[in-house]
């Protein structure tokens, strides 16, 4: 007889259903990948459309949170913000309340820390195992399943819930305690955040003195310079051409999503008292960008802020 442990092995997928709740630009190409690997997956969204376009990639319509995690083995939610987290996982309506025992529950939004881990303790109390599971890459890396997951939670859950993100991405990460996939989340982007301006100063300074973008794309990305925002990401047109510069700074990551991990980042850091004076400045200069009503477009995008040009 296979344990708990065991009965979501990956010969046994193609049994597990899965509640999907949360349709958005993330949540909607996750849930048609769980549904084109085989699985038995029912969708919520508070969009009729969302909730059609998963019904058109192969999801069950669910009509309610109660209707879409009553028979699931394993709820996936994928929401806006904390508090929506809160609701949807709380309430009487809600996840805790309706799911059938035993269920699993991976929540993959960034939310804040304190949230992730209130609604974590919430739903073990109640005996259901839980982990937040926040993601990397975009939409892009959402529809090629290709995200890299960031897991908080037990050992047991991450093990549970393994196979299930496996089938929405390539990196899947074990980062320790509950909320430990937000806070590995919110340092990463920050990171991100504080490179991409960073590049874009560098490209920007270069111009200006007279050196093209891809004579010192090939010096720097070769030199000590190197990282990831240049690279792959590169916010100067021409030296990448899959990079969103090449197309007008159509987003993979809206300028709006980073500001909203910064914010979260910053947050955390007051209430830690850990000193983040690059992230703090980081987000200052990503609000400019939301005050000119430009945070839709790709947070590499910044670079035309620093050029002036926004």
């Amino acid at each position: 007889m296979k344990s708990a442990g065991d009965q979501f092995g990956r010969e046994e997928m193609t049994m597990t259903k899965i509640g999907f709740i949360g349709l958005g630009n993330m949540g909607g190409p996750m849930a048609a990948n769980l549904a084109r690997a085989g699985l038995d997956v029912t969708a919520t969204d508070l969009s009729i459309g969302a909730v059609d376009r998963a019904v058109e990639a192969g999801c069950t319509r669910g009509e309610t949170v109660a209707a879409t995690v009553k028979d699931a083995d394993v709820v996936v939610s994928m929401l806006p913000a904390g508090a929506h987290v809160r609701s949807v996982y709380m309430e009487s309506y809600g996840v805790i309340a309706n799911a059938k025992p035993g269920a699993l529950f991976i929540d993959s939004s960034t939310i804040d820390v304190d949230s992730a881990r209130a609604v974590i303790a919430a739903a073990t109390e109640k005996g259901f195992a839980m982990a937040d599971a926040p993601v990397s890459g975009g939409v892009a890396a959402a529809t090629g399943g290709t995200l890299t997951f960031m897991v908080g939670g037990e050992a047991n859950a991450f093990e549970r819930a393994k196979p299930v993100l496996e089938k929405m991405g390539k990196n899947i990460f074990h980062a320790g305690a509950a909320g430990n996939g937000q806070v590995a989340k919110i340092c990463n982007n920050m990171l991100l955040g504080i490179s991409m301006i960073g590049t874009c100063e560098a490209f920007n300074l270069a111009e200006k003195l007279g050196l093209d973008a891809q004579t010192f794309f090939d010096i720097s990305s070769a030199a000590s310079g190197q990282c990831w925002s240049m690279t792959s990401y590169c916010p100067a047109p021409g030296p990448v051409p899959n990079a969103p510069s090449n197309n007008d700074y159509k987003p993979g990551f809206a300028a709006g999503m980073m500001l909203k991990d910064l914010r979260l980042a910053n947050e955390a850091a007051h209430k830690a008292k850990a000193a983040t004076p690059l992230g703090a400045q980081s987000e200052a200069i990503y609000a400019l960008m939301e005050a000119a009503e430009k945070d839709g477009v790709d947070f590499s995008g910044v670079m035309k802020l620093i050029q002036g040009a926004l």
